[in-house]
């Protein structure tokens, strides 16, 4: 018999639990810790101001008082459809941070920035372009693999990097100087959501098949941990370079392996991969694919034949239970009328009014002030008013108070790494090649620390 294992099992008691809390209109901190950033030398990161004043007081070592932020998010490359939804959440949250008066009595720059992937430089060519332009905190990457690529330029200057989409459990403690923050959960809570649905399902063995990069064989490592430790068999474990002409040996191999089910974690190529498992037996209408969130979408399999996807579940990070999410997609829609994918857009928005509100508080734009502000300013058990816009959140700074901003994807405390201690994910299945619904809200809960 087949019993879930302990974090599989948590992650499915707990969030029920935490959907009742949130129903009821209640907030959770997560863990004891909450510092992810040291304190700057300077005191630029200085406590809430006692006095009532429109703006905080700049220290007298603070290099910079108007917030510049860069984006480096997909508008090209294998995750390039994951870009439209994030562009949209910064845009959107720059729109409304400039509209309650800026950040320190001044507008936020915002930066273009491409991350392309990683067969490409890219992403360190942007980076380059945003420290010559000043900019203190850079919104990106996407992919976890990009990031790895650049994360010591960008930190190593003193500048803060947040991302609304690596999930890559490795960057966890990767030594970052404090400067390193994400939006989005690591994939040792996705894994584990996924292995329980598995067994939920009553699948007793399966197949797994993952990119060649941080992201890809995280999710996959933690997925095979959990299912195993709840006593399932994986039939086969692969791992595949996305820029190979053909995935024929691999999906050969799965097939022999002769699994009830296969998890398919990767991009844009996952679209040739599951041409490959059809042609062999063992795609949708074979075995129960899991898709995760790089590769989950509306338009990637619209030219399969119909109904090809139909039954195909998938994960991916959402917003908290007790946000109504599709009044801020409309809100996403209305900045860019031409989305159809909304991942990541909600991590993305949160991300540019954490760090405004966190320079807000610390009177300072520097991206070491920022960094030293985040656990302050997010964390529950900082003390502050709890806060969900950008507006609300100034006017308590210039009450004399801390504000502890609540997003729309949740809480958004952070452990003592700069991860979310806790998350929320959405499970869906396919309707068809181009639309799937949501069937299980998995959180908020706590997220594992690799």
């Amino acid at each position: 018999m087949i019993r879930r294992s302990p974090i599989a099992g948590a992650v499915v008691v707990l969030g029920a639990a935490s959907l009742v809390l949130a129903a009821c209109g209640g907030s959770s901190s997560g863990g004891s810790s909450s510092s992810a950033a040291p304190a700057p030398a300077s005191s630029s990161a200085a406590p809430a101001p006692e006095s009532s004043s429109a703006e905080p007081a700049p220290s007298s070592d603070c290099k910079n008082t108007q917030l510049k932020v860069g984006t480096m998010l997909p508008a090209t490359g294998s995750l390039a459809y994951l870009g439209p939804p994030e562009f949209a959440g910064v845009d959107l949250a720059v729109k409304e941070i400039d509209a309650a008066g800026g950040v320190l009595g001044q507008p936020v720059v915002n930066e273009y920035g491409d991350s392309g992937d990683t067969t490409t430089d890219i992403a360190s060519q942007t980076v380059d372009s945003h420290l010559a332009k000043g900019v203190q905190v850079i919104i990106g990457a996407a992919s976890s693999g990009v990031t790895f690529t650049v994360i010591d330029k960008i930190t190593s200057n003193g500048v803060l990097q947040i991302s609304p989409a690596n999930t890559a459990p490795s960057l966890t403690d990767y030594p970052d100087n404090g400067l390193y923050f994400r939006t989005a959960p690591s994939d040792a809570l996705q894994g584990a959501v996924q292995a329980a649905n598995a067994i939920d399902n009553g699948f007793t063995k399966g197949a797994t098949i993952a990119r060649q990069d941080p992201y890809g064989e995280g999710l996959q490592n933690a997925f095979v941990a959990d299912f195993e430790g709840a006593g399932g068999t994986i039939t086969a474990s692969l791992t595949y370079d996305p820029e190979a002409p053909s995935f024929e040996a691999e999906v050969a191999e799965i097939a022999a392996s002769n699994p009830e089910f296969v998890q398919v974690v990767g991009f844009e190529e996952s679209t040739k991969l599951l041409q490959e498992m059809i042609k062999q037996g063992v795609g949708p209408q074979d075995v129960q694919i899991y898709l995760a969130d790089g590769n989950l979408s509306t338009t990637a399999f619209k030219d399969f034949p119909k109904d090809t996807m139909t039954g195909v579940i998938g994960t991916v990070p959402t917003g908290d239970p007790s946000v109504d999410l599709e009044a801020f997609n409309a809100r996403l829609l209305e900045q860019d009328p031409a989305l159809t994918d909304f991942a990541y857009g909600a991590q993305a928005y949160d991300a540019t009014i954490l760090v405004a509100v966190a320079a807000e508080y610390a009177g300072c734009a520097d991206g070491t002030a920022i960094a030293a502000a985040m656990p302050t300013i997010a964390n529950a058990d900082g003390g502050g008013e709890a806060c969900n816009t950008y507006a609300d959140c100034v006017a308590i700074i210039q009450g004399g108070g801390t504000p502890n901003y609540e997003g729309v994807t949740g809480p958004l405390d952070f452990n003592e790494y700069g991860d979310p201690k806790a998350a929320t994910i959405d499970v869906v299945q396919y309707l068809t090649n181009t639309k799937f619904e949501s069937i299980e809200v998995v959180g908020p809960v706590e997220v594992p620390v690799p």
